[in-house]
């Protein structure tokens, strides 16, 4: 099995930039794009693949037809998008329903839970994550009565943060900020304030009926958020065998649906994939991956059966797997 390299599928947003162009040389469609779809089989935005013997088909197409590659995983979609998002502006304020109110109310759709590496941001840069009602009446009075100030949590981030986000957390990327976002399968969003602004001489539409029906009240923490320094999970599968010490790793979460994990390299080293699949998205630097050139912005697939993996460079990863 041989690594799979991924083309990205880029969104415009009203609150998009052109950051992504800069950063990782990206030939993206404008100056407001605000998603880069890194590793996607969703309909709305399925990458295509670059490299090995599978070259054209896209990733979608991939899953149906050559399970094999995945280690025979179950399930009748792809389970997990990898994105990078420029917020040149702030998102919405928003929140997303789980797996049992999406299939419900969304056709069958999978909930979005989601997490957020913070690969750079402004210096004086914040996101919101969370709110302060007590209880969903306190939560219904401040919605109506657009007492926003009173209600969301804004808290400050730096560059290296990580950040669960579960499904019924308020949570809204602010400008300034560059993220790698793992998350489910799924485009699900309820809008719950958009600051009036308008696209195409139009205010965006809200979701204030759903957003009610999933907001968790009151406001829980999504496990500890993990700072720069944490110290790597030697129980997590991602492990390093060669005794040269020249990776450093990071687990960062694992939750219901994802494993996820930072890792630093330079020099040579060889990891062991035994999952049934992996993402990898580089984040800085370069490195060659079984004879591979991988550089900067590049995102892939490490298939099951492929062991032991070489890699060798100065470059930092971010790697997910499923659950």
């Amino acid at each position: 099995m041989k690594m799979i390299l991924l083309e990205p599928v880029f969104k415009q947003m009203i609150w998009g930039g052109s950051r992504m162009r800069r950063e990782y040389g990206y030939d993206i469609p404008g100056d407001n794009t605000g998603e880069c779809w890194a590793i996607s089989a969703h309909p709305q935005g399925d990458c295509t693949i670059v490299s090995g013997e599978y070259v054209g088909m896209t990733l979608g197409q991939l899953w149906e037809s050559h399970r094999e590659i995945f280690g025979n995983a179950e399930g009748d979609r792809f389970p997990l998008l990898t994105k990078i998002i420029d917020a040149q502006n702030d998102l919405s304020i928003q929140v997303h329903p789980d797996d049992s109110y999406a299939k419900e109310h969304e056709n069958g759709s999978l909930g979005k839970m989601e997490c957020w590496y913070i690969l750079d941001c402004d210096e004086d840069a914040t996101i919101i994550i969370g709110h302060h009602a007590k209880t969903r009446q306190e939560l219904e009075d401040m919605i109506y009565g657009a007492k926003w100030k009173e209600l969301i949590r804004e808290i400050p981030v730096h560059k290296g943060d990580f950040f669960q986000i579960n499904p019924g957390c308020v949570h809204a990327i602010k400008g300034g900020t560059l993220i790698l976002e793992t998350q489910q399968n799924s485009d699900i969003t309820y809008r719950l304030y958009d600051y009036d602004r308008l696209q195409d001489g139009k205010k965006r539409p809200l979701h204030i009926s759903q957003s009610l029906d999933v907001i968790t009240v009151p406001f829980e923490e999504c496990g500890a958020a993990k700072m720069p320094g944490m110290n790597f999970d030697s129980n997590s599968a991602l492990s390093a065998q060669s005794p040269t010490k020249n990776a450093w790793f990071e687990h960062l979460i694992t939750c219901e649906y994802y494993s996820v994990w930072k890792a630093e390299l330079d020099g040579e080293e060889t990891l062991c994939q035994d999952q049934k699949f992996m993402l990898g998205s580089v984040i800085e630097g370069g490195a060659v991956l079984d004879g591979c050139k991988l550089e900067k912005g590049d995102h892939f697939i490490l298939p099951a059966g492929m062991g032991d993996v070489k890699l060798q460079g100065k470059a930092t990863f971010i790697f997910s797997a499923m659950v």
